[in-house]
Formats: C-alpha cells, structure tokens, sequence
C-alpha cells in the first residue's frame, strides 16, 4: 500500500520539544513536496508546514507555529521531519504527513495532498 507512515508523537509538557519524522517504505519522497497537518479533537484539519511545496517548490509554515517548528528532509533517509520547539498546550493534535499531489492550491491547502499517513498524537500538557 502506498503510504506515509509518521512517527515521534509523544505527551511533552509545555515548553519542551519533539522531533516528528514521516517516511515511507515502498516509494521516495524526493520528488513530491510533503506537509505536515494537524488536527484537533472537533478541530478542521490545519496545515502546520511544508518543504518542496507550492509553486515555488518553497517552504512554508502555518502562522500558529512560525517561528516555533522548522522542517526538514533527508533525502538519504527519505525521511522528512517537523522539528517542534516552545510546544504550547493548543498544540496538542494528531499530526499528519501527506504528499503533495495536485497543483493550483495554496501550499499549505490540505485539497492538494494525498497518500496521508495514519497520523501520530501528540499531547502537550501543562
């Protein structure tokens, strides 16, 4: 099955830190830009950030992490990561990996990306 499978969630307390990995088994990242989403329980779906993403092939974050979250790849690895620092309570989601797979939309629209993965929880408490 073509999927990305996400891992590193956690219950971390507010102020500390985690480090979320997305890969894949059976394909390469390298071509497709990936995002990170999240989403919360009775929450719409949000985008956190991207790498490789959008029509400049960029990246880009949502407004609630900027400056808090960094994203990378390892294309050796093919794995991307979502580096979360300064984690607050309204972090607290299940935080999803998908694929970029369809163009036109904003590089954070979750309508552009496919192949989700199952998501992995993260819990931050004070």
């Amino acid at each position: 099955q073509v999927q990305l499978v996400e891992s590193g969630g956690a219950e971390v307390q507010a102020g500390g830190s985690l480090r979320l990995a997305c890969t894949a088994s059976t394909f390469t990242l390298k071509p497709y830009g990936i995002g990170w989403f999240r989403q919360a329980p009775g929450e719409q779906r949000e985008g956190v950030a991207c790498i490789t993403c959008g029509r400049e092939n960029g990246i880009a974050y949502g407004d609630s992490v900027t400056g808090r979250f960094t994203i990378s790849k390892d294309d050796a690895k093919n794995t991307v990561y979502l580096e979360m620092n300064n984690l607050k309570r309204e972090d607290t989601a299940v935080y999803y990996c998908a694929a970029e797979v369809a163009t036109g939309w904003g590089p954070l629209a979750a309508e552009a990306y496919g192949l989700w993965g199952q998501g992995t929880q993260v819990t931050v408490s004070s």
